[in-house]
C-alpha cells in the first residue's frame, strides 16, 4: 500500500483526523454548500479540510431548503426522496410485486375469484352450466324435475352467486387502487429524485466550468506577462 493512502487531514468542522480521500477542501465545492458551510462557521477558510459526511449533511439541508421554497412544507414522501438522495439509495421498485409479497391468502384469493369472473372462461362456463341446467329440467327430467319452470332453485343460486361475487370484486378493486396509488407514489418521488440529480448535475457542471475559466483565464494572463518581459528585454538589448 502506498504512503499516498496513510495520509491524514482533520476536518475543520468536527476535529476528527481522517484520511484525505474523506476530506474536500472548501474551494473545491459548489458555492452554494460553500457559502452554508461558511455562514455557519465563519472562521472556514478556503483551504479548510471537510469531511465527507458533514459535506453531505450540508447538501441534505440545501435540497430540503430548496424543496421548502418550492413546494412548502415537505410531505413524507420529498423526505424518503431526501433520505435515499442522502444515503445514495434506489427508489425505483415495482408496486405490484411489494403488494404481492405482504397479500395475505384472502386477499390473492379475492384476486384470483376477480380475474376469473371477468374472463370468458367464466362466461362459457357458467353459460354451458345455466344450458345443462335447464336442458336437464326441461327434457330429460321432464316427468319430475327437480327444478321445474320458472326454475326457482336456479335463481336462488344466482342471486348467492351474485351476493358474494360483489363484495369479492370490490375487494380486488380496492387491492387494485392501492396498487395504482403505490405507482403513482413511487412514480413522483422517481421523477422528484431525478429532477434534484439533475439540477445537481447542472450545478457541477457550471462551477467546473467556472473554475476551468478562471484557471485559464490565469495561465492566459501568465503567458502575456512573459510576452512582455520578453517584448521588454529585446527592447533593452535594441536600445543598448
Amino acid at each position: 500500500m502506498s504512503s499516498h493512502n496513510h495520509k491524514t487531514g482533520v476536518c475543520a468542522i468536527t476535529g476528527k483526523s481522517l484520511p484525505l480521500h474523506q476530506l474536500v477542501p472548501l474551494g473545491a465545492m459548489r458555492p452554494q454548500i460553500a457559502h452554508e458551510l461558511q455562514v455557519r462557521h465563519p472562521d472556514l477558510t478556503p483551504d479548510s479540510l471537510v469531511s465527507t459526511s458533514v459535506l453531505n449533511d450540508a447538501r441534505l439541508d440545501h435540497v430540503r431548503a430548496l424543496l421548502e421554497s418550492q413546494l412548502g412544507e415537505l410531505t413524507h414522501l420529498d423526505e424518503s426522496v431526501l433520505k435515499s438522495l442522502h444515503q445514495h439509495e434506489l427508489l425505483s421498485q415495482h408496486p405490484a410485486d411489494t403488494e404481492t409479497a405482504r397479500a395475505t391468502f384472502g386477499q390473492r384469493m379475492a384476486d384470483g375469484i376477480a380475474t376469473f369472473g371477468g374472463s370468458w372462461a367464466f362466461i362459457l362456463t357458467f353459460g354451458g352450466f345455466l344450458l345443462l341446467w335447464i336442458s336437464v329440467n326441461v327434457f330429460v327430467l321432464a316427468a319430475r324435475p327437480f327444478d321445474p319452470y320458472p326454475f326457482i332453485l336456479l335463481n336462488l343460486i344466482l342471486s348467492c352467486i351474485a351476493a358474494f361475487q360483489a363484495p369479492v370484486i370490490m375487494m380486488s378493486q380496492n387491492r387494485q387502487e392501492a396498487r395504482d396509488r403505490l405507482r403513482a407514489e413511487n412514480d413522483y418521488k422517481v421523477n422528484l429524485k431525478a429532477e434534484l440529480e439533475i439540477r445537481h448535475l447542472h450545478e457541477k457542471m457550471d462551477f467546473l466550468l467556472h473554475q476551468h475559466s478562471a484557471k485559464l483565464l490565469e495561465i492566459q494572463q501568465i503567458q502575456l506577462d512573459l510576452m512582455r518581459e520578453v517584448a521588454g528585454r529585446r527592447e533593452n538589448r535594441g536600445t543598448a
